[in-house]
């Protein structure tokens, strides 16, 4: 009736997802719409408003995305499992990055794709031979050529996956730099999607504190002032500002 006198009032509801109680005292999902009908004069003469239930609908909704989540967290995790040194690091680096992502003002129905974004980040690193991907000295210039086709990998196929189209910025962009020293495509400022300025700090302060083949994990305090050091060339000076913020938040 709240709709329905809402209508009356002027408001049109052509298509709107809205949650009623059935007679059972179930509730139900119902799709509504509602219209007014004037006479020839402009007077209201009727209102028709009509709730079509799609509880069902909804459901399968659901479960069709906890389908699409588990498959993106397995995919994840089977990165991280082939690049043994992260452990869970990709799970790591995600709440960061939202947590992070909502204080730049980014809309919150755009997290889902940040995390989906995030958790296949590295997924193009499946197409690095081993050889490179795990060798423990540094990379020859061909090797280091081969390693910076991961994004590019990673946007070739997660691009064929219409639902994943827009978690596609942080897989293909977080290896820019702010000051366009980058790659794969060499974007500068503003350029590079906010998304992946925000992810590239994360991930280089959670890769930092991790031990690696080659070195040991750095002190925390080491990694903090290194990053301040980049901010303005490989970072985002303002998505720094908001990063040390958050991790002094989140110290013991």
């Amino acid at each position: 009736m709240d709709y329905i006198n809402r209508t009356v009032a002027g408001e049109f509801w052509e298509v709107k997802d809205i949650s009623i109680m059935h007679t059972s005292g179930r509730k139900q999902d119902v799709l509504w719409n509602s219209a007014n009908i004037y006479d020839s004069a402009g007077k209201l003469v009727a209102t028709i408003a009509q709730g079509q239930d799609i509880t069902e609908r909804k459901i399968a909704e659901k479960d069709l995305q906890s389908a699409y989540e588990a498959t993106i967290a397995g995919w994840g995790y089977a990165v991280d499992l082939k690049d043994k040194d992260t452990g869970d690091h990709s799970q790591r680096v995600a709440e960061l990055t939202l947590s992070i992502a909502l204080k730049l003002g980014i809309p919150a129905e755009d997290l889902l794709h940040i995390r989906r974004g995030v958790l296949l980040h590295d997924i193009g690193k499946m197409g690095v031979p081993d050889a490179i991907l795990f060798k423990p000295d540094k990379l020859t210039d061909d090797e280091w050529t081969i390693m910076r086709q991961h994004p590019t990998f990673a946007y070739e196929m997660l691009s064929k996956i219409a639902y994943l189209l827009p978690a596609l910025d942080v897989p293909y962009c977080h290896h820019e730099k702010w000051d366009g020293s980058g790659y794969p495509r060499g974007l500068k400022g503003e350029e590079i999607p906010l998304s992946a300025r925000i992810f590239a700090v994360v991930d280089v302060h959670d890769a930092l504190i991790s031990d690696r083949p080659y070195r040991r994990a750095w002190t925390i305090e080491r990694v903090l002032e290194h990053i301040q050091e980049q901010s303005g060339t490989h970072f985002d000076p303002q998505v720094v500002a908001v990063f040390m913020q958050e991790v002094d938040i989140k110290a013991p």
